[in-house]
C-alpha cells in the first residue's frame, strides 16, 4: 500500500493503521480513540492527515470552459482564488467521483479527488482534454493536512497567520518556513483549514502544527473521527452515498448541478432524472432505540425491504444510532421505518441533515 508523507509520524504514535483507497491511514491513535478525537474537533481543535487525497492540475487556455463542460457544477459562479464542490460523471449519469476545484485563474485550476478515483478522474479529464490543455496527476506533489475545529484560527494566528477569507476560498502563505496552501474547506462541519504542503516539507508543517494542536488541548485525530464526524454533517463518501451506480440526483446533491448549463457530461440523464424523479433518493435516519446501523442494512417499511444504509454509526455527539440510506422515494421526512440488525428490527426515524449543526462559516 502507499505511504502518506507523514506515516513515520503516525507509526511513532502507535496508530491503529488501515487500508484507505490503497493508501495506509491511521484511523485512531492509543490514548484518547475515535470518541475523544471526535469531541476534540466539535469543541476544541483537531489535526487530520489526509494526504492520501488526490491531485492534479487543469492547466492551459480554454480550461475553464473545458472543466465545466466536464463536471457537474458551474465554474463560472466563481471567482479565482475560490474553491467549488462538484462531481465528474459517466455519460451514464453516474458519479466517477466527488471532488473540490481550487480556481486560481481561468487558465489554471487544481483539483483534489478521492485517493482511490484519482487515476480515473485524471484519464478520464486526459482522454477529453482538447489540445493546449495540460491534465497532470500530482498525487504525491503534495501532502494534505487538516485544520478542523472551533480553535482552528488560534493555531494558524501563533504563525502571524491572520486568515479572514470566506468558506470555500483558499490562500498562499508560509507555515514553519514552508510555502503551503491554505484552504477553507473540511469533511467535518466544523470552522477549519485544509493545509497544503510540498510532499517534501509536509513533515516539517505537520510538527509545527502538532505542536500547536496540542498546546490548545486539541487532538491529532485519525480517519475513523473524521468519518463520525462527516456522517453527522451527511456528507457524501464516494462509494456509499455515490457511486458510477448512484447519480447526484439520487443522492440529494442537485445542488451541486448546475442545471443552467448548456451541456456537461451526464447532463442529459441526469436532466431526466430531474424532471421524472429518480426510484430512490438519500435520506438521514435517526435511531429510535438502541439499535446502531451500519452500511448494507436492509431499511424496512411493514416487513418489505425499501432502501439500503449507506453509512451508518453511533453518533459521539448525539449519543445515538444515525444513517445515511438510499430508500424508496415516496418516504418523506417524519417517516417512521426499520432496519434489519441482524435479524432483529430496529426503529428509525426519516430526519432533515445536517445531524448536527453546521459551523463552517
Amino acid at each position: 500500500m502507499k505511504q502518506s508523507p507523514l506515516h513515520e509520524r503516525h507509526l511513532a504514535r502507535n496508530a491503529k493503521m488501515a487500508d484507505f483507497g490503497g493508501w495506509l491511514m491511521p484511523i485512531e491513535y492509543p490514548g484518547a480513540g475515535v470518541l475523544a478525537e471526535h469531541a476534540a474537533v466539535r469543541e476544541r481543535v483537531g489535526l487530520f492527515d489526509v494526504s492520501h487525497l488526490g491531485k492534479a492540475s487543469v492547466v492551459g487556455e480554454g480550461a475553464l470552459e473545458f472543466l465545466n463542460s466536464m463536471l457537474t457544477n458551474d465554474l463560472t459562479k466563481i471567482s479565482d482564488g475560490a474553491a467549488q464542490y462538484s462531481m465528474l460523471c459517466d455519460s451514464a449519469g453516474g458519479v466517477i467521483d466527488d471532488l473540490i476545484v481550487y480556481r486560481n485563474s481561468e487558465t489554471d485550476f487544481f483539483i483534489v479527488p478521492n485517493a482511490s478515483n484519482t487515476s480515473a478522474v485524471v484519464a478520464d479529464l486526459q482522454a477529453q482534454a482538447p489540445s493546449g490543455i495540460k491534465v497532470t496527476n500530482l498525487h504525491n506533489e503534495y501532502g494534505v493536512i487538516a485544520l478542523q475545529g472551533p480553535m482552528a484560527a488560534k493555531v494558524l494566528a501563533h504563525f502571524g497567520l491572520q486568515i479572514e477569507i470566506d468558506y470555500m476560498a483558499f490562500t498562499y502563505v508560509s507555515i514553519a518556513g514552508c510555502d503551503v496552501i491554505v484552504c477553507r474547506t473540511g469533511y467535518t462541519g466544523e470552522y477549519g483549514f485544509e493545509v497544503l504542503p510540498k510532499w517534501s516539507q509536509a513533515l516539517t508543517v505537520w510538527d509545527a502544527l502538532v505542536e500547536r494542536v496540542e498546546a490548545n488541548e486539541g487532538l491529532v485525530c485519525g480517519l475513523g473521527a473524521r468519518d463520525t464526524l462527516r456522517t453527522e454533517m451527511g456528507y457524501p463518501l464516494h462509494g456509499h452515498e455515490l457511486s458510477l451506480a448512484i447519480s447526484p440526483v439520487m443522492a440529494s446533491a442537485s445542488w451541486a448541478v448546475g442545471w443552467n448549463k448548456a451541456k456537461f457530461q451526464g447532463s442529459e440523464v441526469l436532466k431526466d432524472q430531474k424532471e421524472n424523479g429518480v426510484t430512490r433518493r438519500l435520506v438521514a435516519l435517526k435511531s429510535l432505540d438502541r439499535g446502531i446501523p451500519r452500511p448494507d442494512m436492509q431499511v424496512l417499511h411493514e416487513g418489505a425491504e425499501v432502501g439500503i444504509v449507506t453509512s451508518g454509526t453511533f453518533s459521539p455527539s448525539l449519543k445515538t444510532g444515525i444513517a445515511l440510506a438510499l430508500v424508496n422515494s415516496e418516504f418523506k421526512v417524519g417517516q417512521q421505518l426499520e432496519l434489519d440488525v441482524r435479524g432483529r428490527t430496529s426503529s428509525v426515524e426519516i430526519v432533515k441533515l445536517p445531524f448536527m449543526p453546521s459551523h463552517v462559516r
